[in-house]
C-alpha cells in the first residue's frame, strides 16, 4: 500500500483491484483470459484502484458534470458566486481525499442544508448577489468547526457510540430519505410541459441504455453519454429545426470570458448568525454517515474506521470554503448515484474531478456553458441518480439483516420515509429544520424510545 493520501503513486494493476460480481462461478477464478469487456464492466472498481489517464479524465469529468447542477444551483439560491463555490468544491474534494487517505471516494459539493438558514440570517431576497454573504460565511465556518470537533471525538473515542446511536436500520432510512426528499426536484424539472416530460424520459432511457449496453469502459460513463446524447437531440430538435420547446440560449456563454478570477469574499463573525447556522453540522454528520454506509454496502467493505476522518475532512473543507466565499460543503448524494451506475469507486477519480472543478472555477465561460443544459434533461438525469440513492438503502438493510418483522424497525423506517419524502419542516426559534433533518430526528426519537 502507498502512503496515506497518495494512491496515485501506487503502481497497481487495475485488474488486481477489482471485486468480481455477477460473473458465472469459476469463470474468472480459473484464470480465463477470454473474459470479454462486458464481464469486466460488471466488476466494481475499488477505491484504491487507479484508472488509466484517458479513462480517469473521462470519469472525473463525468462526476463534475453530474454534480455541477447542484453545486451551482445551491449558491445561486443563496446569492453566492457559483464560480467561487465550484472552485471551493474542487479544493474541498482534494482536501477530503488527503484527510481520509483515499479510502472513501467522494466529491464535496455545495450543501443544500444551508439554504434555509443562510436566507433567514442574511435576509436574501432571491435576486442577484447576496449583500450579506460575509455574515453567512461566519456561520458556515462555525458549522465547519463544530463538524470537525465531532469528527475528532469519533477519532478519540471511537465510532461505537455512533453505531449505537444510529444503527444500520436508521442509516439506511437516512440514505433512502435523501433520495426520496430530492425526488420532487427531479419531477418538477420535467413537469413544465408535455414536451419537457418526454425530454426527461429521453434522458432516462439514454442513461439506462448506455449503462446496460455500452461496451467496455463506455459502460462506466452512462451519465456522460446519456446526458450528451439527450443534449444533442434537444439542440437539433429545438435549435436547428425549431420544432418546439425552448431553444438553448448560448448568449451568456458567448458573453463570458474563458478565464477570470472569481469574486472572493471574506467572512465576518456575528454570534447570532453562528448560533443559527452552526447546528447544520449535525445534518452534515447524518449525510456523511449515510454516504459512508452507502459506499460500504456497494463495495462490500467496512469503512467505519474512517468515519472520524471523514467528518474532520468535511468539516475542515467547509471551514476553508467559508473563508473564501463559498458555501458549506458535503458529501454529495449524486456521487452515490454515479458510482452506483458506473461501478467505479476509485478515489483517484475524485482527485481528477476536483482538479477539473478548480480549473472550471476560473472559467466563467465553462460555467455558463454547463448552465445551458436544459432543465428537463437535468431532471431526467436526476431521476436515475436519486432513484439509485434510494435503492442503496435497501442494500444496507439487506446486508445488515435488518428484521422488519419487529415493530420497532418497521415503524421507525415507515414514519421516517414519509417525513423525509413529504419534506416535513419545523421552525425552532430562528432555525428552520428541513425534511431530511426532521426525518433524522424523528428516526432517532422513535427508534430509541421504542425499546421494550
Amino acid at each position: 500500500m502507498g502512503t496515506v493520501g497518495d494512491p496515485l503513486s501506487q503502481n497497481v494493476s487495475l485488474q488486481a483491484r477489482y471485486i468480481q460480481i455477477d460473473v458465472p462461478q469459476g469463470r474468472l477464478a480459473k484464470g480465463d483470459d477470454m473474459a470479454d469487456d462486458n464481464d469486466k464492466a460488471r466488476e466494481i472498481i475499488m477505491p484504491e484502484a487507479v484508472l488509466p489517464v484517458s479513462k480517469g479524465l473521462l470519469a472525473g469529468a463525468q462526476h463534475v458534470i453530474a454534480m455541477f447542477g447542484a453545486t451551482a444551483l445551491a449558491p445561486i439560491l443563496m446569492g453566492f458566486d457559483p464560480n467561487v463555490c465550484l472552485l471551493a468544491s474542487g479544493v474541498a474534494t482534494i482536501l477530503f481525499f488527503l484527510i481520509v487517505g483515499g479510502k472513501i471516494p467522494s466529491y464535496l459539493g455545495s450543501s443544500f442544508s444551508f439554504i434555509a438558514v443562510v436566507i433567514a440570517v442574511t435576509g436574501y431576497t432571491g435576486q442577484g448577489i447576496n449583500p450579506n454573504i460575509s455574515v453567512a460565511l461566519g456561520g458556515i465556518i462555525g458549522a465547519g468547526v463544530l463538524y470537525a470537533i465531532i469528527g475528532l471525538l469519533v477519532i478519540i473515542f471511537g465510532y461505537s457510540w455512533i453505531r449505537t446511536l444510529m444503527p444500520d436500520v436508521l442509516t439506511g432510512s437516512i440514505v433512502a430519505v435523501i433520495g426520496l426528499n430530492l425526488a420532487p426536484v427531479a419531477v418538477s424539472s420535467i413537469s413544465g410541459s408535455e414536451f419537457d416530460v418526454w425530454c426527461g424520459v429521453l434522458a432516462i432511457v439514454a442513461v439506462c441504455v448506455a449503462s446496460v449496453y455500452a461496451p467496455g469502459f463506455l459502460g462506466r460513463l452512462p451519465i456522460f453519454i446519456g446526458g450528451g446524447v439527450s443534449y444533442l437531440i434537444y439542440y437539433i430538435y429545438c435549435n436547428v429545426f425549431e420544432l418546439g420547446g425552448t431553444p438553448i440560449d448560448f448568449s451568456r456563454f458567448h458573453e463570458s470570458p474563458w478565464l477570470g478570477v472569481p469574486n472572493f469574499t471574506a467572512p465576518t463573525f456575528e454570534l447570532s448568525a453562528i448560533l443559527s447556522i452552526a447546528p447544520v453540522a449535525f445534518i452534515l454528520v447524518a449525510e456523511n454517515l449515510g454516504h459512508v454506509k452507502a459506499v460500504s454496502a456497494s463495495i462490500s467493505r467496512n469503512l467505519d474506521d474512517y468515519l472520524g476522518r471523514a467528518f474532520v475532512g468535511d468539516g475542515v473543507a467547509t471551514v476553508l470554503s467559508g473563508c473564501v466565499g463559498g458555501t458549506g460543503v458535503t458529501t454529495y448524494a449524486e456521487n452515490i448515484g454515479v458510482m452506483g451506475v458506473t461501478r467505479n469507486y476509485s478515489s483517484a477519480t475524485f482527485v481528477i474531478a476536483g482538479c477539473f472543478a478548480i480549473v472550471f472555477g476560473f472559467s466563467p465561460a465553462f460555467g455558463a456553458l454547463l448552465l445551458t443544459i436544459p432543465a428537463p434533461i437535468l431532471g431526467g438525469l436526476s431521476f436515475v441518480l436519486f432513484g439509485l440513492i434510494t435503492a442503496t438503502a435497501g442494500r444496507i438493510w439487506v446486508d445488515a439483516n435488518v428484521d422488519f418483522t419487529l415493530p420497532r424497525n418497521l415503524l421507525t423506517v415507515g414514519v421516517t420515509l414519509v417525513i423525509g419524502s413529504g419534506n416535513l419542516s419545523l421552525q425552532v426559534w430562528n432555525f428552520s429544520i428541513g425534511g431530511i433533518a426532521t426525518a433524522m430526528i424523528a428516526s432517532l426519537i422513535l427508534y430509541h424510545s421504542l425499546r421494550k
